[in-house]
């Protein structure tokens, strides 16, 4: 199989755009949005003579910046990160809207999100994030215990972390760029998109390892040694044209869902494509040929 031939190739290229990610999420760092730093959600609709553009223009006009403006089926919603007195500041930021009318606007929904509790959502989030990559690395391990030769299956599960931190950085390095270039934020959906590329990841890692597994229990002890990376190419040749059609129509379906849904699940969406072809590269590019790497190194010691 060509990806264990090249496989020094393919994880060099791994290593760099995981470096090249991780400096980007350490120069930039992520536009949290209100959910993670504290700040206002406003839902409201408006007469016909306050547009979008019009109420963007009021709010710049005014200093007012960090907000996030999008149209709604029955409106407009507002999330803005408060300043000083929040109550203050957001009746201020109505009158902008408004021009000082309030009989220009009807607001529906009004909810507010203390700093406190923003910084312990992003603390859970983040506990969350590396919980989930924790508890799937402990259960691969368990799950491939009877596969002890020649690799031990704790290092099964130490490859299928390694694919998935691959995946989420790459997604978080990407995010911070766009955050810093065109002021994406990082909302609650966000995280969700992060569980959810994990399970994709693992759901298409699992598929490699597990003919691994098949492979190795059809082979006898001897093969197991002296074949393995043979049984790993022999692996990746039976599954490398389901993963990549598995892969191809879900981004189609993301694609899809980018372009025609509403502007507020954009990002949850982009993440999802990101992290979705990452996983993907990293089922078939990483996982696979370190299981081999490690097995060489084995027989090197």
């Amino acid at each position: 199989m060509f990806i264990l031939k090249y496989k020094k190739i393919f994880l060099g290229f791994s290593i760099l755009i995981t470096i090249v990610a991780a400096g980007l999420l350490g120069y930039f760092g992520l536009n949290l949005g209100i959910e993670y730093t504290g700040g206002s959600v406003i839902e409201f609709t408006t007469q016909e003579e306050v547009s979008e553009q019009i109420i963007r223009e009021r709010l710049s006009s005014a200093f007012i910046q960090g907000f996030v403006l999008r149209e709604t089926d029955n409106g407009y919603n507002l999330k803005i990160k408060t300043e000083g007195d929040g109550i203050t500041h957001n009746v201020h930021i109505l009158n902008v809207i408004s021009g000082d009318n309030p009989d220009l606007i009807d607001v529906q929904k009004f909810d507010t999100i203390g700093p406190t509790l923003g910084n312990e959502l992003k603390t859970k989030a983040l506990v969350a994030l590396f919980a989930v990559i924790i508890v799937i690395t402990i259960f691969i391990a368990y799950a491939f215990r009877h596969v002890s030769k020649p690799v031990s299956s704790w290092k099964y599960g130490l490859v299928t972390m390694l694919a998935l931190l691959h995946d989420i950085i790459i997604t978080l390095g990407v995010f911070a760029l766009l955050g810093s270039l065109m002021g994406l934020e990082i909302d609650s959906l966000f995280l969700t998109a992060l569980l959810v590329i994990l399970g994709y990841s693992i759901n298409d890692t699992i598929i490699v390892l597990d003919r691994i597994r098949e492979n190795l229990f059809s082979a006898s002890e001897k093969d197991r040694v002296k074949d393995f990376e043979n049984i790993v190419g022999k692996s990746l040749e039976q599954t490398f044209v389901r993963s990549l059609n598995t892969t191809f129509t879900t981004l189609i379906s993301l694609v899809v869902i980018f372009i025609l849904t509403p502007a507020s699940i954009h990002n949850f969406a982009l993440a999802l494509i990101i992290g979705v072809a990452s996983g993907a590269y990293s089922s078939l590019f990483i996982a696979a040929p370190l299981l081999a790497y490690f097995n060489k190194e084995k027989k090197v010691g």
